[in-house]
């Protein structure tokens, strides 16, 4: 193959890897035949490695425990945010604010808020690391959704 092409197919991929196996993957190409079928297979190879990261080796150093995935934002702002919405409803309840009323008031559209806003914020978290860790992201998925569960249970239970 042509050292040009080797060169533009070994950049299609991530640069951690392209530090660690660059240089030998490159020489690989290049004295592999130069064909469609090589090139293709280069080229979705590289853009495979961006979604879903080969886990083999230490090229990616990164520890993937149930601690680690909890700390990321994507994971912790919609356990924050469910949280919010259940002190919403307990400052609400303590001031006397949940007596059901033709308009819901302030308290009942922030709780509205929190809750459909965090999930585009779990969308995000499951499309990124559910193919990355997936142990970990279900268990933590699990935690928020328990945590929207805890935050919805006296909406349903209060009939509000």
């Amino acid at each position: 193959m042509n050292s040009l092409w080797a060169r533009l197919l070994t950049r299609m991929y991530p640069r951690d890897w392209r530090d660690r196996y660059g240089a030998e993957y490159e020489a690989l190409l290049e004295d592999s035949p130069g064909d469609l079928r090589t090139a293709a297979n280069a080229a979705y190879s590289g853009l495979r490695e961006h979604i879903l990261p080969s886990r083999g080796g230490s090229m990616n150093q990164l520890n993937r425990s149930f601690a680690d995935i909890v700390k990321k934002p994507s994971a912790f702002l919609p356990l924050g945010m469910s949280g919010s919405a259940l002190i919403v409803l307990g400052v609400a309840a303590m001031s006397g604010g949940l007596i059901p009323h033709h308009d819901e008031g302030a308290a009942a559209h922030t709780w509205q808020l929190l809750m459909a806003g965090q999930l585009p914020v779990l969308a995000f978290f499951a499309i990124k690391w559910l193919p990355r860790a997936p142990r970990q992201s279900l268990a933590a998925l699990a935690l928020q959704l328990g945590a929207a569960l805890a935050a919805m249970s006296p909406v349903f239970l209060l009939r509000l």
